[in-house]
């Protein structure tokens, strides 16, 4: 019983490591035993500066509407190169502080000058246009992280 248990145990640490490998493969799509080049001496910057955006629709915007809104912004660093990171989520809170900001996007920068030219971006320019009619109130505050 003992032997079945270890060679069980042996099984999923082997299984383990293939599933990691796997996953290592297939996110830098080269074959297996290749170094991926994007890995290789990758360092994360000392400091990144945080833009982080709050919103808050207006009352009667649809679920659509605020999909589309979620899409646009999701597809702003594929358009503008200086965004080094992009993250959003909403709000899961049990504290229930909000004030109606629903949906939290954090665009992050490695220079205060990748930051303006994101800001002044045309890309950027159109989708905070596109805005005005669903949103109430945006909050935005920036910030650099150690």
């Amino acid at each position: 019983m003992a032997r079945n248990l270890m060679s069980l145990a042996v099984l999923a640490i082997l299984l383990g490591g293939c599933i990691s490998v796997h996953e290592t493969q297939r996110v830098c799509d080269q074959p297996v035993g290749t170094t991926c080049p994007a890995t290789v001496g990758a360092s994360r910057p000392a400091r990144v500066l945080r833009h982080v955006v709050l919103f808050q629709f207006n009352e009667g915007t649809s679920a659509a509407e605020i999909r589309k809104v979620e899409n646009a912004f999701n597809a702003l660093p594929s358009k503008i190169s200086q965004i080094y990171a992009f993250e959003w989520g909403t709000d899961v809170s049990t504290e229930n502080l909000h004030k109606g900001f629903t949906h939290c996007f954090v665009a992050s920068f490695l220079s205060e000058a990748d930051r303006d030219t994101y800001a002044t971006h045309p890309a950027h320019v159109e989708f905070a246009g596109s805005l005005k009619p669903v949103l109430g109130d945006v909050m935005v505050v920036d910030y650099w992280a150690d």
